[in-house]
This record gives structure tokens, sequence and C-alpha cells, in this order.
């Protein structure tokens, strides 16, 4: 029943861009309802507890601002694209399984890394791609990779190895990957282009990556590593699955950059009507197109029916969001922030230090980027564009490092059955550090462009 509901939101919401009116519109929020509802059921720990937390705030303020009692389940729309992201994913991972794109980086991973700095580089730059493509799914995998290589470490050694590694690559590759749904949540906030920002996106990647690798190299150059075979047995293959990967990722900015031009629907959309058919075209090419059908559908059905915690959380984040954004608190809230307008500096500081503070109160960062957004919309016109959006993106995606709340903190966590927040200490330098050159470069560009 899950997979139905799910999936009539969605396509509903697909309908919703093409086609106006009541009818749809209480039609979407029908079934939004009953999948806020299903979810409920479903949901566990800090999902559950936010999506409680945000329905209950959400609901009275539903009845204190004094709506109309049927209008209820029409303010659930604004988190359906985020969703629409999370329902077509598993569509792109099982792309990547089909063509063994994983299965090769993770053999040129093991073999021939003879200390654990050269290890460290040639991990980090695996998850770095792999993580564009299988997005959290990168990490468990690499853990896994990893286990022989590192089995000789102390297990307080080996667990800060996997913690700074795979989570700062799997961050920065964030940072600038097209699928992620915080780069195109922000695009459609701030209506800048996702070709304008992408260079200074990946400038960052590479400076945070080489500030890193210089670190790293020193502390592990002298920590040998257990490896399972003298060399890559198909170096030529796995440079071909490299090349591919890249080719795919460039020919999908293009189709959502231009399906962005053409339907003007927005980034987050454009990448949602996107992703299904690059996947089938690129089957093709493969000459797979059966088989990835096959493992596609039933990978896209188990994920479905693991995306109770996201639709509970963000649909019940969607109510409160919207219900706050007509109440007299966001009056106060949005006061606080217009008066670092004129001195845009402090505003990206504030902005860095929201993040920061919300990250360790249990808010996902879309649910902050959510509410920030509704705070921030009256002032955009008067704060520039990119640098607005290079902040809001490397804020909000540094808290995948430290973030003891954030599904990549947990999931590793879980893999080395540790403390999510010593997890999150190891990184938590690091990732203010990145936030704090982040919003020193997008100051920069904002003194050399506007």
């Amino acid at each position: 029943m899950r997979v139905f509901i799910y999936t009539s939101v969605v396509m509903l919401y697909v309908v919703s861009q093409f086609v106006s009116g009541s009818v749809i519109r209480y039609s979407i929020g029908i079934m939004a309802m009953a999948a806020l509802i299903v979810s409920a059921f479903y949901a566990r720990g800090v999902y559950s507890i936010s999506g409680a937390v945000f329905f209950g705030i959400g609901t009275i303020l539903f009845f204190y601002n004094d709506y109309p009692w049927h209008t209820f389940i029409l303010h659930f729309e604004q988190v359906l694209g985020l969703l629409s992201l999370f329902f077509v994913l598993p569509f792109m991972n099982s792309l990547i399984r089909v063509g063994r794109y994983d299965q090769n980086l993770s053999l040129w991973l093991q073999r021939g890394a003879t200390n654990a700095s050269a290890l460290y580089r040639r991990s980090f730059s695996v998850c770095h791609l792999l993580g564009l493509f299988l997005n959290i799914a990168t990490v468990p995998l690499l853990v896994k990779s990893l286990r022989v290589a590192l089995r000789e470490f102390q297990k307080q050694i080996a667990d800060k190895f996997y913690t700074q590694n795979l989570l700062r690559a799997y961050a920065l590759c964030l940072t600038w990957s097209p699928m992620e749904v915080m780069i195109s949540t922000t695009i459609d906030i701030t209506h800048v282009r996702y070709y304008m920002i992408l260079p200074i996106l990946l400038f960052m990647a590479i400076v945070m990556a080489g500030v890193d690798w210089i670190f790293s190299s020193y502390k592990y150059r002298y920590l040998p590593v257990t490896s399972s075979g003298p060399h890559v047995e198909y170096p030529k293959q796995v440079y071909q699955k490299v090349i591919q990967l890249l080719a795919m990722l460039v020919i999908f900015i293009f189709i959502v950059s231009l399906l962005q031009h053409v339907l003007h629907k927005g980034f987050l959309f454009s990448v949602v009507i996107s992703l299904v058919p690059v996947s089938i075209l690129w089957a093709m090419l493969m000459r797979k197109t059966k088989r990835y059908i096959v493992i596609a559908v039933q990978h896209w059905k188990e994920r479905t029916k693991g995306l109770a915690n996201y639709f509970f959380m963000f649909l019940s984040a969607g109510l409160c969001v919207e219900m706050l954004s007509h109440s007299r608190l966001r009056d106060a809230l949005e006061a606080v922030f217009q008066i670092e307008t004129e001195q845009t500096i402090w505003l990206y500081i504030m902005i860095g230090a929201y993040f920061l503070v919300t990250s360790f109160f249990g808010f996902h960062p879309l649910v902050a980027l959510t509410l920030l957004a509704s705070l921030l919309r009256p002032m955009l016109p008067m704060i520039p564009a990119i640098p607005l959006s290079i902040v809001l993106i490397c804020c909000s995606l540094a808290t995948v490092m430290y973030s003891p709340y954030n599904l990549s903190v947990s999931i590793l966590a879980e893999e080395l059955k540790a403390n999510p927040y010593r997890i999150g200490i190891w990184n938590i330098w690091f990732a203010i550090s990145y936030m704090a050159i982040s919003i020193f470069i997008a100051f920069m560009i904002e003194k050399i462009l506007y």
C-alpha cells in the first residue's frame, strides 16, 4: 500500500506542474494526508520524533491562524519536490550496480595501496565519485571494501580513518552533485543557473580535498595497510568505467539544464523528470536494458517502502513551515535576518551558525533550509544570488560530516558500532573550516561581481 500511495503522490505532483486547478490541488492534498498517516506507523527514531513535533506545531498554528478546516490538506505541497527526488533516485543507484561501476572502483580501491596515506587518497576519490550516483549507499559499501586493509589498525584509529575519509569525501561530492536535493532546492530558492555556480562549487571541493589530503599524508604516512593484492587486475576497465560515469554526469547535467530552460519549472523538478529517462537511455547504451529494468523496479520498490521516514518528517515539516510563514513568529525571525542584509558578511555568518545549531537539535538540513527559505524570501532581491547560493549549499551540506542526526553519520556509526556524537566531533572542526571558507569565498565573489 505504501508503494501505491507514495507513487500516487509523486505522480499527482508531476501532473500539477502542468495542470492547475482546485481538483488537482485537493487530490494531492488527500493523497499527501494518506501518505502522512500511513508513514506515521512505519517512521522510526529521530524521523518519527521530529515529524510528530513538526506536525503538532503545524496543526496548532493552523487553528491559531484560523484557516478553514477543509484547507488543512492543502499545506503539504512545498516539500513534494524533495520527496519526488528521493522517490526516483533508486533508478540511478540501480544503473551503477548493473553497470558494475561500484565493483570496479571497489577493486581498484583494494589493490596496490602500500600505506594508509595512499589508501586515504584512493578511497577518498572512490567515495567522491560513487557518492555522486549511489548517494548514501556509498558509505556502507566502502566501509566493507576498506575493512581488509584496515584490519590491523587499532579500533579508534580505524574508526577515525573511516569517519574523516568517507564523510568528508561524501560531503564534498554532494557539494556539486546535480542530483543533490540541497543544491536543487537552493537553486529554486535563489533562481541562479546551475552552470553559474558549478565552477565555484567544484573549486570549493578541490580546495577542501587538497587540504584534507595534505593533513592525512602526515597523519597516516607511516601506517602500513594490509593489501589484498599487488596490483590492479584490470586498470583499463577501471579507467573506462570512470570515464563513462563522468560522461553520464555531463549528459545528465546538460539534459536537466535544457529542460529547466524550456519548461521554466525549476531545477529540482527538471532533475526529477530527467533521472529515470536518462538512466534507461544509459542502460540501453550498455545493452543491458532488460536486466536493468528488472533490477531497478525491484530496488525501487524496496527503497520506496523505506521512504516512510522521509514522507512522515518532510510532510509534517512542510505543514509546520507553511504555518510558520504566516505567523507572527516568522515576522520576528525575518526581522533578525533583515537587519543583517545591510552587511551581507554577517548574514552569511548567521546562516552558517543557523545550520550549525539546528543540526544539533535534530533538524534535518533540508528542513532547516526550507524554514530559512521562508524567512529569506522577502529579502532575496537585496541579496546577491550567487554568493548566497554558495553559502546555503556549503553550510547546509557541511552537516553531513558531523551532525549526529544526519543519515550519513547514523549509518556510519551503525557500521562501526560507534557513538554518532564521537564521529561528529572528529569532523566538526573540518566542517566549520569548510563553512568559514565558503563564506569567505562568497563574500569575495560579492565584492568582485556585485
